[in-house]
């Protein structure tokens, strides 16, 4: 019965053997080459490498301290191996003084750069926190003055027999036209800047459409202000503070409607891409319809006894369709003035 060796030991009893015959066959000196073409063809990896670690011992370096005369004629001695520090036009560039040099910048960016995503109105976060602000805006006051709401839209429609108004009502329905007023404004604006952009042009020299926005948004400001300046003036010479009054409030009552009726549009236009043209055919409708609402209040708090129509358009163009043909004029100016021309 025969035992077989173990394959481990006879492995490293073999490189050892292997070794220390190369070691001993010759005594000179001897290149990797050579020494590897001493070991059996058959020779593992692990073999050759005890060989060469077996011939070969690493020791230190020992640099010369002499100093060296062999360089160039007319030029200076070489550095010393151990000297690592950089020469002066190593460590300072041409540009080294310029300020427009950041070397701590990278100068490229790894792989390819991808198209850049269009800009697009849904996904401006100015324009999503006005329509939010909006929104919230006209749920807050409508929470706040639900029954003067109510109470107004009930008596819209009703000829009251006496000019007499409550004071308390007044000042509940305040916020509510307020606040609305100011919603109706910032659509207003902001449906002006989807028109501009559609229509007119798509590059302008304002960056941000939201600086454009508030543009728009100071004009509607200022020509609602000044509407209700003028009607306030005009009323107090010919009627009484009464009916004064009372059509001031019906006015920003209108205005307030008008801005959430605008507000669907809005929403529809940013993000569910309805066409422009329909936003205008919307915005044609809605304005037509709050202009037949307050020709409809003005005959009924000023001439209801009155039975002549002209005095009512008469009233009305001077004091409503000239200042909206003006604020059109505005907007059409500024329009040209912040469009940028190819």
């Amino acid at each position: 019965m025969v035992l077989q060796q173990d394959s481990i030991v006879s492995e490293h009893t073999v490189s050892a053997g292997t070794a220390d015959t190369v070691v001993q066959k010759t005594a000179r000196s001897q290149t990797p080459y050579q020494v590897l073409r001493m070991l059996p063809k058959d020779a593992t990896p692990a073999q050759q490498d005890f060989a060469i670690q077996a011939w070969f011992k690493p020791g230190k370096v020992h640099y010369s301290d002499r100093p060296d005369t062999l360089h160039l004629p007319g030029h200076d001695a070489g550095r010393s191996l151990k000297d690592v520090s950089l020469p002066q036009y190593y460590r300072e560039s041409f540009f080294a003084n310029d300020s427009l040099l950041h070397p701590e910048l990278t100068g490229g960016r790894p792989g390819i750069a991808g198209d850049p995503v269009p800009y697009t109105v849904r996904g401006d976060d100015a324009i999503t926190c006005m329509l939010l602000f909006c929104f919230v805006l006209a749920v807050t006051a409508f929470a706040y003055s639900r029954q003067a709401i109510l109470h107004q839209i009930k008596d819209f429609f009703y000829i009251p027999r006496s000019d007499k108004t409550s004071s308390s009502d007044s000042s509940e329905r305040f916020p509510f036209h307020i606040f609305l007023s100011i919603q109706t404004c910032l659509l207003l604006a902001i449906t002006y800047y989807f028109y501009i952009t559609h229509y007119v042009a798509d590059t302008f020299v304002l960056d941000a459409p939201y600086e454009m926005i508030g543009i728009f948004f100071g004009v509607f400001i200022a020509y609602f202000i000044f509407k209700i300046i003028i009607y306030k003036v005009v009323n107090l010479i010919f009627f009484r503070s009464k009916k004064s009054k009372q059509w001031t409030w019906t006015l920003t009552f209108i205005t307030a409607l008008e801005g959430i009726a605008l507000f669907p549009a809005v929403i529809l236009q940013v993000y569910f891409n309805l066409p422009m043209q329909n936003v205008v055919y919307y915005f044609i409708f809605v304005l037509i319809l709050t202009k037949i609402l307050t020709i409809y209040k003005c005959r009924v708090i000023f001439f209801r006894q009155i039975s002549d129509f002209l005095q009512i358009i008469l009233y009305l163009c001077a004091l409503e369709i000239i200042p909206l043909l003006s604020v059109a004029g505005i907007l059409v100016l500024i329009t040209d003035q912040l469009k940028v021309n190819f």
